[in-house]
């Protein structure tokens, strides 16, 4: 019989609930501490699910560390979390891999330095890094082929995917919310997704104003993308595709499944059922990011 995988997860950074609902979706979830887990989104699409019967199966979040051991206590009696540990490096021998649930990209070379030399798989939130050199520099530490596992949950999200032919695509313009660093990436990365990424980066033109910010980036096959963050502006994540045959509006709708797919994946690399993803990728990701803050 297979053995359930261990997981050890890191939190919290500013604004980012992942610890709660990546731990609920192996877990399970107790609703009246949920309830109070600061991200109000939270409990809303985990209620919608049924339980257990929705958790993902063969793993389990067993350990948990944050800065702060209450708030290491709250997520582990929300997210039905067994032990909590005092220091990182504490989870390193008790689980099979790790789920560095922060996206504040500036740390996540000194957090997964150790769990990568000891090494246990990795899952790092989005983005890896906001430049292609850090993410290069994250890179270098695998200490095996495909042991970082990183992306944009709405790269898996089955929403996202081109369901009409509309011929060869010319333009596509993408919009989310909130800041360039931390949110860009779930525009570029379901993007690259879309097209592939054989083409070349040939041109750019960036603009900021008023905290929201564009980057026009041309491609060496004719083709022309637009990522839009408009910071506090009040709608969902959408990409308009423009082809030689037709358009097509994709819109982000399913937060629990698209977490799900992307929690899913990094479980079936590590019993090696599927490929990582695409390194090219991320590294193009990361670049078309760097790019954005050359303002």
């Amino acid at each position: 019989m297979k053995k359930t995988l261990k997981l050890g997860i890191i939190g919290l950074s500013a604004g980012n609930g992942h610890p709660y609902s990546w731990s609920a979706i192996f877990n399970g979830y107790e609703p009246t501490y949920m309830e109070d887990c600061g991200f109000p989104v939270i409990p809303r699409y985990l209620e919608k699910q049924k339980f257990p019967d929705d958790c993902i199966p063969g793993a389990t979040v067993t350990h948990i560390w944050t800065q702060d051991k209450k708030l290491s206590e709250h997520i582990a009696k929300a997210s039905k979390i067994e032990h909590i540990v005092d220091n990182l490096e504490d989870m390193i021998g008790s689980v099979d891999a790790i789920l560095l649930a922060r996206d504040d990209s500036e740390n996540h070379f000194a957090m997964a330095k150790p769990f990568i030399e000891a090494n246990l798989p990795i899952y790092i939130d989005k983005p890896l890094a906001i430049s292609r050199k850090e993410a290069e520099k994250i890179y270098e530490l695998e200490r095996y082929e495909g042991q970082i596992f990183t992306c944009s949950a709405l790269a898996y999200a089955p929403e996202l995917t081109l369901d009409q032919n509309i011929g060869d695509i010319r333009y596509i313009d993408a919009c989310v919310i909130k800041d360039w660093e931390k949110y860009a990436i779930h525009i570029i990365e379901p993007v690259l997704k879309l097209t592939g990424i054989q083409s070349n980066i040939v041109g750019q033109s960036i603009n900021y104003h008023n905290n929201c910010k564009t980057a026009i980036i041309n491609w060496d096959n004719g083709m022309t993308t637009s990522f839009r963050t408009l910071n506090d502006c009040a709608f969902g994540i959408k990409i308009d595709i423009y082809g030689t045959k037709g358009m097509q509006t994709i819109e982000f709708k399913d937060t629990f499944n698209s977490f799900k797919n992307a929690l899913n994946e990094f479980v079936q690399i590590i019993n090696k059922k599927r490929a990582n993803t695409s390194k090219a990728l991320t590294l193009k990701a990361m670049e078309i990011i760097e790019r954005g803050n050359n303002v």
